[in-house]
């Protein structure tokens, strides 16, 4: 069977505090590791989806409706679901620490890296069905 859950795949979590959030694979293990034996990968989403913006409202409201809540989250291949879509990933990986996940501060460094990629990708209006969110 061939390999489709690659980096750049946007998925939506299907378990746990982010369950029925979009992401978009990061860093991806099939065969697992030492510590974790099972295939996963590392995901950057959306925990806060920006809200709806409209003509009469004014710069200040935009840009306190626009803003983005990320969350960077190692998932376990089993509560993914990928989608049709992807998504360019050189910056990410470029803003990203590998090793993020075993010092909190990195964590913190590293999640407003992405904030503000994913910010100034939603400005820019590209990938808009990731901005949006999951009606059900």
């Amino acid at each position: 069977m061939p390999k489709f859950l690659k980096p750049g795949k946007v998925v939506i979590i299907l378990q746990g505090r982010y369950a029925g959030k979009k992401a978009v694979i990061i860093k991806n293990y099939d065969e697992g590791t030492a510590d974790r034996q099972y295939g996963y990968c590392t995901v950057a989403g959306i925990e806060r989806y920006p809200l709806k913006v409209t003509r009469s409202m004014g710069v200040k409201k935009i840009a306190r409706r626009s803003r983005i809540k990320p969350f960077i989250k190692v998932v376990n291949y089993n509560h993914v679901m990928p989608t049709r879509y992807g998504m360019e990933l050189e910056k990410i990986k470029e803003s990203l620490n590998l090793n993020m996940f075993k010092d909190p501060t990195q964590r913190a460094k590293s999640r407003k890296a992405i904030k503000s990629i994913l910010q100034e990708r939603y400005t820019a209006g590209k990938n808009k069905w990731f901005f949006s969110k999951l009606r059900f």
